[in-house]
């Protein structure tokens, strides 16, 4: 026998020490029918989501066939509505009771008590405690003790409650991020439907799976980096470190370092896939090293992994053809890289996927801004397939923005797009915007836009438009607009 204070002692120290509460309430129980004098059984038990059975979260005495009975009988004892009533019950001869007497008869139990396991000012569990049949117990004492164990136990379901709801919101938040990143590197999301961008999805899928270095081509702005992410997520290395680095912004005094250093990009990056973007602003060394790295890793066996198993993908706007005849590009590290090029094409060359894309960012920023934008106008969407973009698909995404940012209604309209769109070039507008021009084609778009709802149907666009269909084919003479052009419209 111990005494009270050193049973509380060690009953904190159990539920302290225990991996789950599980686990120290099984170690306090233990503690407790061992400190006690006569305690033959003890159990911590509380509402199931299954309503039917109670919940023991853990017990002390008890054999297996007596646990499942327990937890099936429990909600139709008498004991059951402590729950309720959150006050201390006692059971002076468990033999007689019409529920539970089968603990009487197996553990020969006499007296049960139990006390009220409290949180947040509610009842949420029970602690009870059998003692041998015919011992004198001092139940007020016996009580009080009991309750100052009970406390220290609810004290360790609030934080493995607080554990648990956490664990939960790591794992919804897990699977959101999961949901996210196939939404965006899953290659049905990838846009594009256009010959360059066709065979380009085709290689990545060819290539994603297996091992080898890529070599990622293309203008600044036309998506190395989702490329790269999207040959990563689908790889069998998906769920290790994806390391990026743009070697354009690296000062070449730091790039052996942020590499190869003790705390590069390269050791974080191992066991998974490093992108490396703009390799040909790599050093003279740094690039030699790559090229060491690259040549060890297809040697390498299961039993010789080498100092970094790591996937390297490569991204560059240069000519590396070019750079490496003048000398200013590694051979070696050319032909460890060039087996598997995939070419990105510019966005002026795959002029098909500019509304694709164009829809795919409205969509996008009017869900970030909070509006509610249906559709691009005819006007817009010619302003949009005329322009060069320089930028690619990055600028692209950059005009959308800024026009949804501008846009005042259901609808995106020309003038809603950046000044770099605005041009005469663009628009055969003068250079020189008058008041009577902005409203001619301000009125323009509305007569393109309701011809486009319609199908090219003149009457409907005039009832639309609130106007008559004398006046609306005036204007649509007036700007040499074909109705025709609609009636195929999707």
């Amino acid at each position: 026998m111990i005494d009270g204070l050193e049973m509380i002692r060690q009953t904190a120290n159990s539920l302290a020490a225990g991996e789950s509460l599980r686990d120290g309430c099984s170690d306090a129980l233990e503690r407790i029918c061992g400190g006690l004098p006569n305690a033959q059984i003890a159990f911590v038990a509380r509402a199931s989501q299954d309503r039917g059975v109670a919940d023991i979260v853990a017990s002390q005495g008890l054999q297996a066939a007596d646990f499942r009975r327990l937890e099936s009988r429990l909600p139709a004892s008498s004991l059951w509505r402590l729950l309720q009533a959150s006050t201390p019950f006692v059971i002076d001869d468990l033999s007689r009771d019409p529920v539970l007497n089968f603990m009487g008869f197996t553990s020969a139990s006499g007296v049960l008590m139990a006390v009220p396991i409290n949180a947040s000012s509610s009842t949420v569990a029970m602690l009870a405690i059998g003692f041998a049949r015919g011992a004198q117990v001092d139940e007020s004492k016996m009580l009080r003790l009991l309750e100052t164990v009970s406390a220290m136990i609810a004290h360790a379901m609030r934080v493995d409650q607080t554990v648990v709801v956490e664990n939960e919101r790591l794992a919804a938040e897990n699977r959101r991020l999961k949901l996210e990143l196939k939404d965006r590197y899953d290659f049905g999301n990838l846009i594009g439907n256009s010959g360059g961008m066709r065979q380009a999805l085709d290689q990545i899928r060819q290539i994603a799976r297996s091992n080898s270095a890529v070599l990622l081509r293309g203008e600044p702005g036309t998506g190395k980096d989702l490329f790269a992410n999207a040959i990563r997520y689908n790889s069998l290395r998906s769920k290790r470190p994806f390391v990026k680095i743009d070697l354009a912004v690296v000062p070449g005094t730091n790039v052996l370092d942020d590499l190869f250093g003790i705390n590069g990009h390269l050791r974080a990056a191992d066991g998974g896939t490093l992108f490396v973007d703009e390799i040909s602003s790599a050093p003279p060394e740094a690039q030699q090293k790559l090229a060491d790295l690259m040549e060890q890793t297809k040697a390498t066996t299961r039993d010789n992994l080498g100092e970094f198993n790591v996937r390297i993908i490569a991204g560059t706007s240069r000519d590396l053809e070019e750079l490496t005849k003048n000398g200013e590009f590694a051979e070696r590290l050319y032909h460890e890289l060039s087996p598997f090029t995939i070419y990105l094409p510019p966005l002026r060359e795959r002029k098909s996927d500019i509304l694709l894309l164009a829809d795919h960012f409205l969509e996008k920023f009017a869900a970030d801004q909070k509006k509610s934008i249906l559709r691009i106008s005819t006007p817009a969407i010619d302003m949009l397939t005329a322009y060069h973009f320089p930028g690619n698909v990055r600028e692209l995404a950059n005009v959308i923005e800024h026009a949804v940012i501008a846009c005042d209604s259901n609808v995106l309209h020309g003038h809603h797009l950046p000044p770099t769109l605005q041009t005469a070039e663009v628009t055969g507008t003068e250079t020189r915007v008058t008041l009577d021009s902005a409203i001619a084609t301000f009125e323009r778009d509305l007569i393109q836009d309701a011809l486009k709802s319609t199908r090219g149907n003149v009457a409907k666009a005039a009832r639309m438009l609130d106007s008559t269909e004398r006046i609306l084919g005036y204007k649509i003479k007036k700007y040499d607009l074909d109705p025709r052009r609609f009636k195929t419209w999707r």
